[in-house]
């Protein structure tokens, strides 16, 4: 293993017993056609079901919608990317050259990216608890109160709380293709709600920036039809 994916091994405080998905989760898709997409995909549910549990365990007196907003503060781009940061990834990261001229070693979205792909790859490595416990690691020094639900939400999360207000299943998002060299793509995501047969899509520079593009006109579209 190369110096500087032990030494992130050391700050992540997990040793891998497959080396290969560490390389593979810091590997942009402009590097390799052995990308960390994949890891991202499934490092984001873990994500998100660890940081749903933390803030059970630590903010024991807000309801569900509170919650839900707390949440969608604490997995967003920025405070992954600060979270990123902190692990040094920009140091160990995998690019293309047209993306490493680019700086995309600075970029947020990729930075988030490759963070949510770590989670994923430590969940493949050695299972859910491990996982659970480097994100709660990651989000030890991240100040977490109740004062966060009074952020603005998002469109997801706008998106999500008005679906469980009316009892139903959560929209599903997919990138339905992108656009561009591989270091200034541009993502296009549909946004799906398959009890009421709805689909909207979305455009933007990363591939979360075209599901908040996809939920904002899927918001639209359902203002439009309950107004």
């Amino acid at each position: 293993m190369l110096p500087a994916l032990a030494s992130l091994q050391s700050r992540l405080q997990h040793l891998f017993s497959d080396p290969a998905l560490l390389q593979r989760a810091v590997t942009h898709r402009s590097f390799s056609a052995d990308h960390n997409e994949r890891l991202e995909f499934l490092g984001d549910s873990v994500l998100n079901l660890a940081v749903s549990s933390l803030l059970y365990q630590r903010l024991s007196s807000l309801p569900e919608g509170d919650l839900s907003r707390v949440r969608a503060n604490l997995v967003k781009e920025a405070t992954l990317h600060q979270l990123a940061l902190g692990l040094r990834l920009p140091e160990v990261l995998r690019l293309g050259e047209g993306e490493a001229r680019s700086g995309g070693q600075k970029r947020p979205s990729i930075l988030a990216d490759a963070l949510e792909a770590l989670i994923g790859a430590v969940y493949l490595d050695a299972g859910y608890g491990a996982a659970e416990a480097l994100v709660h690691r990651l989000y030890e020094a991240v100040e977490i109160n109740p004062q966060m639900q009074a952020v603005a939400k998002d469109a997801k999360t706008a998106l999500q709380e008005w679906l469980q207000g009316r009892k139903m299943q959560l929209p599903q998002y997919r990138v339905v293709g992108t656009v561009g060299a591989a270091h200034k793509q541009t993502f296009d995501v549909e946004c799906t709600i398959a009890e009421l047969s709805l689909s909207e899509r979305g455009i933007g520079g990363s591939r979360r920036a075209g599901e908040q593009s996809a939920a904002t006109a899927m918001l639209a579209t359902l203002k439009a039809r309950h107004s």
